[in-house]
């Protein structure tokens, strides 16, 4: 019988969250095989099976535990079952067809409307809204579901589509979304943060991604997003501005001469914040390639601590939910962050005319005790000046649209 320890997964770390148990207690798993998911304050780690063997679960999911504590067991004499599906934890629809009732016994609950008993014009507008019939309470002729009933349920709103009640759930915090919830209530306690903000004409970035959009990607395998364009924008900015690439440790201010910029990334567990390193140095292709494939680690749980610490300035995209403004909140030890928005066409006066620019509210939050108000706003009037002219971006203003683009 081999125990398995939680490793550690950084660190500072002495505790952990199982996340969750990928295999059943008794199945049987493979070497090297991912069997249980745990959760620090920094990250979520899939922990693989030691040896071959039958697996014993000794702490339940939700459980935190010590580094170095056994959770479970490995029977590594066991003998592999014939047929692999013993090793495989039941899905959704497994458990569906296992706790299906059997064609021989009754039903000891009814439904209040049995599904398919109504008009056709009321399963047409079901089928439209996405509502099952138990949902509807039938009005009609021994309780057929009408035309009524449907347009009745829809005008409740909001989930009108399920039973009306008062329940309430109660669900045990990550160690991740606590820790989260500590960093943000710290950051707003101990540093003096101020929020300035711009509004950047993307027409010119829109007109550069709509024309070479197709010969980039082709070139570079990647799409060409507008997160690059910011990225470099930033980048450039930071140079002129280092203060705004600072941070405070003890009574000094430490200045970077790189950029690690981290990227706020939206996961099913929580918000992170991969670290593209040496981003000064990058072309936009580079840094696409680089935000997507700390995205898809990020959102697949595969993403490692050393990958998501010492960025030293933040960009967040909150447009992507269709956030209009916002205050983004510093993401310590940085001193700024900078917050994108929904691009949106306004009325814009260019030249003493009235023209509709597609335009995109900006904002800078910074810690006043490092960065003074005309490098904030300095830095971002610069962001701003460059993201409405991307060919300034490189050499000065002499570059052209194809070297900038790395065609």
């Amino acid at each position: 019988m081999i125990d398995m320890k939680v490793p550690s997964p950084g660190e500072s770390i002495s505790e952990v969250q199982i996340a969750r148990w990928l295999k059943e207690d008794g199945a049987y798993v493979q070497k090297d095989e991912e069997i249980v998911e745990i959760d620090s304050d920094k990250a979520t780690l899939a922990i693989p099976a030691e040896v071959s063997g039958k697996l014993k679960i000794l702490v339940n999911e939700g459980e935190t535990v010590a580094v170095g504590s056994i959770i479970c067991q490995i029977d590594n004499k066991a003998i592999a079952p014939t047929s692999p599906k013993e090793s495989k934890k039941p899905t959704i629809k497994d458990e569906a067809v296992q706790t299906k009732p059997d064609a021989n016994t009754t039903a000891t609950q009814t439904p209040t409307t049995t599904p398919g008993i109504a008009t056709p014009t009321a399963m047409s507008m079901m089928t439209e809204h996405n509502i099952h019939p138990s949902q509807v309470q039938g009005t009609g002729s021994r309780g057929r579901i009408t035309k009524a009933d449907v347009l009745s349920l829809l005008a409740g709103g909001f989930g009108s589509h399920s039973s009306t009640t008062r329940n309430v759930r109660r669900q045990k915090m990550t160690m991740l979304r606590k820790k989260v919830a500590e960093r943000l209530v710290s950051v707003k306690n101990e540093t003096a943060m101020l929020t300035t903000f711009n509004e950047v004409d993307m027409t010119a970035m829109m007109e550069l991604r709509k024309t070479y959009k197709d010969i980039f990607e082709k070139k570079h395998g990647i799409g060409l997003g507008y997160m690059s364009f910011f990225t470099k924008a930033v980048t450039e900015a930071l140079a002129q501005y280092p203060a705004v690439n600072a941070m405070i440790d003890g009574d000094e201010i430490v200045y970077h001469d790189y950029a690690d910029i981290g990227i706020a990334v939206s996961t099913p567990k929580g918000l992170m914040v991969p670290v593209l390193r040496n981003a000064e140095g990058m072309s936009l292709a580079d840094i696409e390639k680089g935000i997507k494939e700390l995205a898809i680690k990020a959102r697949d749980g595969k993403i490692t601590i050393e990958e998501m610490t010492g960025g030293t300035f933040t960009i967040t995209n909150g447009g992507v939910f269709g956030s209009l403004m916002s205050t983004p909140i510093i993401n310590p030890p940085q001193v700024a962050i900078l917050g994108m928005h929904k691009i949106q066409d306004r009325a814009m006066v260019i030249n003493g005319e009235i023209k509709i620019r597609p335009m995109m509210y900006v904002a800078l939050s910074y810690d006043h005790r490092v960065i003074d108000g005309k490098e904030s706003v300095g830095f971002l009037v610069k962001v701003k000046e460059l993201l409405e002219n991307p060919v300034n971006m490189l050499f000065a203003g002499k570059s052209t649209n194809e070297i900038l683009l790395g065609l």
